[in-house]
């Protein structure tokens, strides 16, 4: 069994950055290809990037693609999501999930889901 617990989530202005921490607990993160997805209001959840179990690949949806950033912390068994130029479209819960295989576009197909029900990213002037 893997908990995952999110953090780092706030209130930002545009153009401001956060990154958050997804913990996890029981297993080593770094055994599980690991993603973060966000939801908006009114909105279905959208996978927004995936790190690999194997060569740490990384997977970003072009919205975010060179201004969020994937990265393991395998000492303090952390995936952190760094989050920069955000935008007000940005506004989300933003969810970790991890599978001992591999990544996948759906929430639902990772093994593991949030044990806290995310963290909350606005952005707004």
């Amino acid at each position: 069994q893997v908990q995952l617990v999110e953090s780092g989530g706030g209130t930002v202005q545009p153009g401001g950055s956060l990154r958050l921490s997804c913990a996890g607990s029981g297993h080593s993160l770094s055994l599980y290809a690991v993603a973060w997805f966000r939801q908006a209001p009114g909105k279905e959840r959208e996978g927004i990037v995936c790190i690999s179990k194997t060569d740490d690949l990384t997977y970003y949806e072009d919205s975010v693609k060179g201004r969020f950033t994937i990265s393991r912390d395998n000492a303090k068994n952390t995936v952190a999501l760094q989050m920069n130029n955000l935008k007000p479209e940005d506004t989300a819960v933003y969810y970790c999930a991890a599978d001992p295989a591999r990544c996948y576009d759906d929430y639902e197909a990772f093994y593991f889901g949030s044990y806290v029900q995310g963290t909350q990213v606005t952005v707004s002037s």
